[in-house]
C-alpha cells in the first residue's frame, strides 16, 4: 500500500486538493485507491457544504495521475504534469457524495498511452456499489 505522503509526490495536487488517501494496489495497467476526503469539512470542492457527484470525475482524473506517476517513477523518471482534455461516457449514479458514510474506492485502467497523452477508464464505488464511471484523456506537460 502507498500512503498519502508518498502519493503527494506522484501528483500535482497538493494539500486538501489531493483527493485520494492511499493506493491499495497497482500494476502496469491499473490502480486501486481509497479515500475518506469526501467526508472532510475542508474538501476544496465543497459548495454550500455539499459535494456534487460531478466531482467524482476529478477523483477519476487524480487516479489517472497517480497511476501515471507510479509508472514514471518505476521507469526512473519524474512524474509529468497533465491537463484533463476530455471526458466520455460519464455515468453518475448518485446526486452527491458528501453524505456517503464510508470510504470511496476508485479504479483506473490505462487504455492507451503515447508520448504526450494517456487515456483511461475509471470507476468509483462506495461500499461495493458503482457510483460513477467514465473515460478520460489527458495531455501531458500542458500545465
Amino acid at each position: 500500500m502507498i500512503d498519502r505522503q508518498s502519493l503527494l509526490k506522484l501528483i500535482p495536487h497538493q494539500g486538501a486538493m489531493c483527493l485520494w488517501d492511499r493506493v491499495e494496489t497497482w500494476d502496469t495497467v491499473s490502480i486501486r485507491l481509497g479515500s475518506a476526503a469526501h467526508r472532510r469539512a475542508n474538501h476544496p470542492l465543497r459548495e454550500g457544504g455539499k459535494l456534487r457527484a460531478v466531482h467524482l470525475c476529478e477523483y477519476g482524473a487524480q487516479a489517472m495521475a497517480a497511476h501515471g506517476g507510479l509508472l514514471l517513477r518505476e521507469a526512473g523518471h519524474v512524474p509529468r504534469v497533465g491537463m484533463l482534455v476530455a471526458l466520455r461516457k460519464v455515468e453518475l449514479h448518485v446526486a452527491r457524495i458528501d453524505d456517503l458514510e464510508r470510504d470511496l474506492e476508485g479504479e483506473a485502467e490505462l487504455l492507451a498511452a503515447a508520448e504526450g497523452s494517456q487515456q483511461y477508464r475509471f470507476c468509483i464505488t462506495h461500499q461495493g456499489c458503482l457510483i460513477a464511471q467514465g473515460r478520460a484523456a489527458v495531455m501531458l506537460d500542458c500545465a
